[in-house]
């Protein structure tokens, strides 16, 4: 599952304000990708995804394998309060925009492959070695902020490094969502020429919704070699270049986790 929320400009009783949309993305046993819901808040917060997630739990969804999301304080929390097992992936892209904001624009280019490095590693002990390796460079020296960064959102970085490369690509990144973001933000309800209130914003953006999906819901298909998984993903040792589906995976995933409980 995908969790973004997007910053739109609605007009509520006369006055344009920019308001967040909470977006839900999953994709589903088969592969095929799925709009769960949409909502309008002010902000964006965790104890607003709290409530997100005990709605999506209270319709019927019994539980999320994996959860992608930025790097919002306490959505990880919000997150595993409803769905305890869910294994929640920070997006990379969204760490790494918020490394650049610590390092002046013409150091950007140089910094790069240094933070390449990490994400790139082969497993989790490599990327955490690369970690360390810029922490005592010349460029973990200059950016300390960086370094400490990334540590302190680890626990949620690590996951992707468990998966085929194949899989990596898609959920270590909210990318998978970001079309369907850019569709909305062009809707109606988002311009200042659109609705009066609050209120038909969520239908003018669901209607949104039926013209772009035939864009994004195929079927993710995912090749690439095997790699050593780690302990809590102990289902994924399979030989060497094997191809597998989306919905491979996630039937390989559930027989993992359900055969335990």
């Amino acid at each position: 599952m995908f969790l973004d929320a997007i910053r739109v400009k609605i007009r509520d009783e006369g006055f344009v304000r920019n308001k967040a949309v909470y977006v839900a993305l999953a994709i589903l046993a088969d592969g095929t990708k799925e709009i769960l819901g949409l909502w309008i808040e002010l902000t964006e917060g965790a104890k607003f995804w709290l409530r997100v997630m005990n709605e999506l739990k209270s319709r019927g969804c019994q539980d999320v394998l994996i959860a992608v999301v930025d790097g919002l304080k306490g959505f990880p929390e919000a997150i595993t309060a409803v769905f305890p097992q869910t294994i929640v992936q920070t997006c990379i892209v969204h760490l790494i925009r918020h490394s650049l904001e610590f390092v002046s624009y013409k150091d950007r280019k140089p910094v790069m492959p240094a933070l390449r490095a990490i994400y790139r590693a082969r497993d989790a002990e490599a990327g955490l070695k690369a970690l360390e390796a810029f922490e005592e460079g010349y460029w973990g020296q200059k950016y300390p902020a960086i370094s400490q960064s990334w540590r302190r959102n680890w626990e949620h970085v690590v996951p992707f490094f468990a998966f085929p490369e194949g899989v990596r690509r898609i959920i270590y990144t909210t990318n998978a969502i970001e079309a369907l973001n850019s569709k909305l933000r062009r809707s109606p309800s988002s311009s200042a020429s659109g609705s009066s209130t609050n209120e038909p914003a969520p239908r003018t953006e669901f209607l949104t919704v039926p013209y772009s999906a035939p864009k994004w819901i195929k079927p993710e298909q995912i090749c690439g070699p095997m790699i050593e998984p780690d302990r809590r993903l102990k289902w994924w040792i399979r030989p060497a270049q094997q191809t597998l589906s989306t919905s491979a995976i996630c039937q390989m995933m559930c027989r993992e986790r359900y055969s335990r409980g």
